[in-house]
């Protein structure tokens, strides 16, 4: 019978005997130690005051703001508009009369005088009409010439003298007519203009009504704009306007029509300024911007940058009050410039904050220096603001 043997018993290492595990235990303490002071160390030896802040950590100081005074001005208020310029006047030239074209006696492009003649239709057949009317004419007077005569003698009657009248007066409309011909065959312009184009040739036939030409008077010119239905009451007319044509030139003008009905659609009025253009200077048909003067108001010249929206969405900027409190007043642009806006809700003097019035709130106390005088880091741990760039008062 075969026993079995009972297996030997497990040992545990220990290394209670090895030399370096007392140092492990040492080194362990060590790091407790050192994290303990690392982390206590906020409060055993808390960071130094920066020099000027003014404030003890966990309770910060007002925030520092640059602010500028600023002093209101008289002002011109302005209406401005765009327009485009039109001819005093400009009218077609048409044939009164149907024929070839015997001579042109313009040339297009030229400036005509008032009845200058530009060119002449075919006179053969209407001089040959007029002289037959005019033979017609002298026939039907010696008629009734005679018819009187022989009234005045009791040989001839009433109706007889009636007749010879009636033919005389016909012979006379006929002449009449005839001399219209002779005198529609001459081209003429209606007024001193600029002769625009010119559409015919010596020998072309033209139809009676055919459109010959254009002529264009453009002295004085005629600026024509829309007003809307808000500005009109602080326009009149009689008034001055400064106009400035896209050519670059610059001309002083007179409001001399403003409408009395709004367009149903744009809701806005038609008017006019008239320009002197003696010298030809600028063309119709090119555009203009318009300034007519509405009033004077007092107001302020500043940067564009500063302005901001109230938590009500109006327009306004962040002023300062004599207490250094912060106060929001709104405010409505009345002028707008390359460099800047003139604003009107404003004191006649206020301290406006030209930096940080992204940091600041309406009504919260602040520290207000001069815009040379703040430097960055107006709050521990605001960003630096943005420099002012607005331009002075003019």
């Amino acid at each position: 019978m075969n026993r079995t043997s009972a297996p030997p018993e497990r040992e545990t290492l220990t290394f209670e005997s090895d030399p370096g595990a007392g140092r492990s235990r040492w080194i362990a303490g060590a790091l407790v130690v050192v994290l303990a002071a690392w982390l206590g160390s906020g409060v055993l030896f808390p960071a130094p005051e920066e020099a000027g802040d003014g404030a003890v950590a966990g309770n910060p100081g007002p925030v520092a703001v640059a602010v500028r005074p600023s002093a209101a001005e008289q002002i011109t208020q302005y209406f401005v508009a765009e327009g485009q310029a039109q001819p005093d006047r400009m009218t077609a030239i048409r044939a009164e009369t149907g024929g070839e074209v015997a001579e042109v006696l313009a040339e297009k492009g030229a400036m005509l005088e008032a009845g200058q003649v530009i060119a002449r239709i075919g006179l053969a057949q209407r001089a040959a009409e007029r002289d037959r009317a005019e033979a017609e004419l002298a026939r039907a007077r010696r008629d009734f010439e005679n018819a009187e005569t022989l009234l005045d003698r009791g040989v001839a009657t009433v109706d007889r003298v009636a007749n010879t009248r009636a033919a005389l007066a016909a012979a006379e409309a006929q002449v009449a007519a005839a001399q219209e011909a002779v005198e529609n065959a001459t081209l003429r312009a209606p007024f001193a203009a600029r002769l625009e184009s010119l559409a015919i040739e010596p020998g072309e036939f033209v139809a009676l009504g055919a459109e010959i030409g254009r002529v264009v008077d453009s002295d004085p010119l005629t600026v024509t704009f829309r007003v809307p239905q808000q500005a009109r009451g602080r326009l009149s007319e009689g008034q001055e306007a400064a106009v400035r044509f896209i050519t670059g030139e610059e001309r002083t003008g007179r409001l001399t029509f403003l409408g009395a009905a709004a367009d149903p659609e744009t809701r806005t009025f038609a008017a006019e300024v008239e320009v002197a253009n003696a010298d030809g200077a600028v063309p119709a048909g090119v555009s203009a911007e318009l300034r007519l003067p509405t009033g004077e108001a007092r107001a302020h010249f500043l940067s564009p940058a500063i302005l901001s929206l109230s938590a009500e969405g109006r327009l306004g900027i962040k002023t300062v009050d004599p207490e250094d409190r912060v106060v929001f007043r709104p405010v409505e642009i009345l002028r707008a410039q390359t460099d800047g806006v003139w604003v009107s809700g404003l004191p006649d003097k206020v301290r406006i904050i030209t930096v940080g019035q992204g940091f600041v709130r309406d009504g919260e106390t602040v520290d207000p220096r001069p815009e040379d005088a703040l430097g960055t880091g107006a709050r521990r741990g605001a960003p630096p603001a943005a420099p002012d760039t607005g331009a002075g008062a003019e």
